[in-house]
C-alpha cells in the first residue's frame, strides 16, 4: 500500500483518509458520497480503530476495489488511527475524511484546483439535516495569507479548520508526519499549523461538506472546563513550535 503507483501504472491521483469507529449507521453513505466524485484510479484508505459493531463488515460490503479496509486490532483514539491512514495513502492528493459526514457534489475538483497553488486547502461546512451549525466562524478566502493571524486564531479558538474539511498535496506528509506524540485531539489544527507556518493554505469560502451531529462525535460539542482550555492552548504553542523547526529542518534538508 506504500506504493505510489498502481498495478496498471497510473498514477494514484487523490486518497481519501478515513478512521472509523463505531460508525456502522452511517459510513455507507459517507463513502458512497466520496466514491461518486473520485475517478477509478483514486482510492480510499479506510482505518477501522477496532469497532466492536458492524462498522468494519459494511465497509467490506462496499464492493469497491478504490476502498482499502484496514482493521485495528487494538483501540489507538482517532489521531492514530488518520495518522496510519495517511501513511498508508498513495496519492498525490490527500484528503482527510470523517465516517459520518455527506461530500458535497464538487468537493473533489474545488479542492484539487486550490491544491495546484497550496500545499493545504481547508474549506468550510454545512449541517446535515435541520442541525444547528457551531458558533465558531466561517473560513474565508481572504483570510487565507494572514498566517499569523490565523495562528494567533487558532490559539484563541475562533478559526474552523475542520480536518474533514481539510487536504493536502503529497509534499506536505513529510511535514504532517509524524503527528508529535502528545496530540491525543486536534490533528486538524495540527495540519493547519503546519499550513500556516510554511506559508501555504488556501481557505474556500465555500461548504464542501454536510457535518452530520450524533452522540458518538469525536469533535466536544459543549463548552470545557478552565483546566481543559489550558492544556490545549499549550499544546497548540507547543505544536507551533514543532512546525516552525519542521520547516527549518525541510530547508537545510
Amino acid at each position: 500500500m506504500n506504493d505510489s503507483t498502481p498495478p496498471e501504472g497510473r498514477e494514484i491521483r487523490v486518497s481519501v483518509c478515513m478512521a472509523t469507529y463505531r460508525g456502522e449507521p452511517f459510513v455507507r453513505e459517507q463513502l458512497e458520497s466520496i466514491l461518486a466524485q473520485l475517478n477509478d484510479h483514486d482510492e480510499v484508505v479506510v482505518v477501522d480503530d477496532a469497532s466492536p459493531d458492524g462498522t468494519a463488515s459494511v465497509v467490506e460490503g462496499i464492493s469497491d476495489p478504490r476502498v482499502k479496509l484496514v482493521k485495528s486490532t487494538s483501540n489507538k483514539g482517532y489521531v492514530r488511527t488518520f495518522e496510519e491512514a495517511v501513511r498508508m495513502s498513495r496519492g498525490q492528493y490527500v484528503f482527510l475524511s470523517d465516517q459520518d459526514d455527506v461530500w458535497a457534489p464538487g468537493r473533489v475538483e474545488l479542492m484539487l484546483k486550490a491544491l495546484s497553488s497550496h500545499l493545504v486547502v481547508a474549506s468550510n461546512f454545512d449541517m446535515h439535516g435541520s442541525a444547528g451549525r457551531p458558533w465558531i466562524p466561517r473560513l474565508r478566502s481572504s483570510d487565507s495569507g494572514r498566517h499569523l493571524a490565523n495562528l494567533g486564531a487558532i490559539l484563541v479558538g475562533v478559526r474552523a479548520y475542520y480536518g474533514c474539511g481539510m487536504a493536502f498535496r503529497r509534499e506536505a506528509v513529510s511535514y504532517f508526519l509524524p503527528i508529535p506524540s502528545y496530540v491525543r485531539e486536534s490533528h486538524d489544527l495540527w495540519l493547519a499549523i503546519c499550513g500556516n507556518i510554511a506559508g501555504s493554505i488556501a481557505h474556500l469560502d465555500e461548504s464542501t461538506i454536510y457535518r452530520r451531529l450524533h452522540d458518538e462525535n469525536q469533535t466536544p460539542a459543549g463548552w470545557r472546563s478552565l483546566p481543559k482550555i489550558i492544556a490545549a492552548r499549550v499544546m497548540l504553542l507547543r505544536l507551533m513550535t514543532e512546525a516552525i523547526l519542521r520547516k527549518r529542518n525541510q530547508k537545510k534538508a
